[in-house]
């Protein structure tokens, strides 16, 4: 093709309508609208099945179409020829067009109705160039300079915690981008927990995202970048279900911890970290303009996304911190009465302070047994390896990502004062520290 479809790239975002049209065996032509046109490579596009409509009927009797689609900044079209090769109803093509859909859906006020039924596949066998009056394009900003810069700050990084922190920072600093949330992916149940954010009121340490839910959730799963160009409604897609818990246990409105984010994003991206074979991680940036990520943008951050990775697998798993901190003395003078009131709710495993829900899952298991022994026996210190070695908190023999979940439950105890803390003292150990005497209780509900 003397026009390659990379080159067209940002015609295919969405933000002009796309047109097909297609003919019967009889030759009558068919002339439709198109939600979706996904780049899948230099040589293929994929378009949504939602109807059996007759449009498709069409390709299936007919495979050859012609596609138009317009760059929406600059009113350039082009016109493809195209030929229907297959059609996926999984993996991760048909998740991206999944979550771009609904967001589409949501904005026209259509949730209800459209539902993809499959990612629909073409080979593009011409490109054309439609004369036609355009506007200049914009500049195109090099992300090259900023991702260099970003993965030198990651790569100083001393721990797990660090690493959060600079990731985060470098997202703002160098790629302009003032919201982002990163968040924790449990490999025992598949919950995405957030562990940090910027450019939000609240942090949102420990706000939870179920497994397929929302670009996160879906991001997460597949193993690719998803991203949504246009503006949203609030929608499962557009960002995930506030206090979605699945398994059959539904949330109390005292345990819900809000997912930062807009209230209306103009541009999604949700980005996993991995190590080849699972995600640990992902990186979720949004803004309120529409059409602010790019696909280089994207790129860069999947690049950006790798670097993180490997300097997860860089750190010692049984070390949360290098760097040591004093924990402060209990105070010694609390009024008779004055307690802590904790309980657990043995059905879901979520703790309360004093009546106010702090955490849930392994990292709420983690607490409970540093409270109880603190209770109990009068414990301050405890160590990642007989955290790891003991078999009430049923941690996985292989990436059980337990530094991970003491970075969420010490930001989570700091971004919610409840009178607990838990303090880094050296290399592998953890100080828990109490402001008044405890009282605690197991709860069936």
């Amino acid at each position: 093709m003397s026009i390659s479809l990379s080159s067209i790239r940002e015609a295919l975002e969405g933000g002009s309508p796309a047109m097909i049209a297609t003919a019967d065996l009889d030759g009558v032509p068919n002339l439709s609208f198109l939600s979706d046109v996904q780049y899948v490579d230099d040589r293929h596009v994929a378009l949504s099945f939602q109807f059996f409509n007759k449009t498709r009927a069409n390709v299936l009797a007919n495979p050859f179409a012609r596609l138009m689609v317009i760059h929406a900044r600059t009113a350039a079209r082009w016109r493809l020829l195209v030929q229907y090769q297959r059609t996926e109803t999984e993996g991760p093509l048909f998740e991206r067009m999944r979550a771009r859909l609904a967001g589409i859906a949501s904005e026209q006020g259509m949730s209800s109705v459209f539902h993809l039924r499959g990612s629909d596949v073409y080979r593009v066998l011409a490109v054309e160039a439609i004369a036609c009056a355009t506007l200049p394009e914009p500049p195109r900003p090099s992300w090259l300079a900023p991702l260099r810069s970003a993965t030198a700050r990651i790569n100083q990084s001393s721990d797990i915690d660090g690493l959060f922190d600079e990731l985060l920072s470098s997202i703002v600093r160098e790629f302009d981008i003032e919201h982002a949330l990163l968040m924790s992916v449990d490999p025992d149940s598949g919950r995405l927990f957030t562990v940090a954010s910027t450019g939000y009121p609240e942090v949102g340490v420990g706000a939870e995202v179920a497994p397929g839910e929302g670009v996160i959730g879906a991001a997460a799963d597949v193993g690719v970048p998803i991203r949504i160009n246009h503006a949203l409604a609030d929608h499962a897609y557009a960002r995930a279900v506030r206090g979605q818990m699945g398994d059959d246990i539904e949330p109390s409105p005292d345990w819900r911890i809000p997912l930062p984010g807009l209230a209306r994003p103009g541009s999604q991206l949700a980005v996993p970290i991995g190590d080849g074979e699972r995600t640990l991680a992902v990186l979720y940036v949004e803004h309120p303009q529409p059409g602010r990520f790019s696909y280089d943008l994207e790129d860069a951050l999947a690049v950006l996304a790798s670097m993180a990775a490997a300097a997860l697998r860089r750190f010692d798993p049984w070390v949360v911190s290098e760097r040591p901190v004093v924990a402060s003395t209990p105070p010694s003078d609390s009024k008779p009465g004055d307690l802590l009131r904790v309980h657990r709710e043995a059905r879901s495993g979520a703790i309360f302070v004093n009546d106010e829900y702090v955490i849930r899952g392994v990292a709420g298991a983690i607490l409970w047994k540093m409270l109880v022994e603190h209770h109990t026996r009068d414990r301050r210190e405890f160590s990642n390896r007989e955290l790891r070695a003991d078999p009430a908190l049923q941690l996985p023999d292989i990436a059980d990502n337990l530094s991970t979940r003491l970075i969420l439950l010490q930001r989570r105890l700091l971004e919610r004062p409840c009178g607990v803390r838990l303090q880094k003292v050296g290399r592998g150990r953890l100080a828990l520290e109490v402001d008044r005497p405890l009282q605690i209780a197991d709860t069936d509900d």
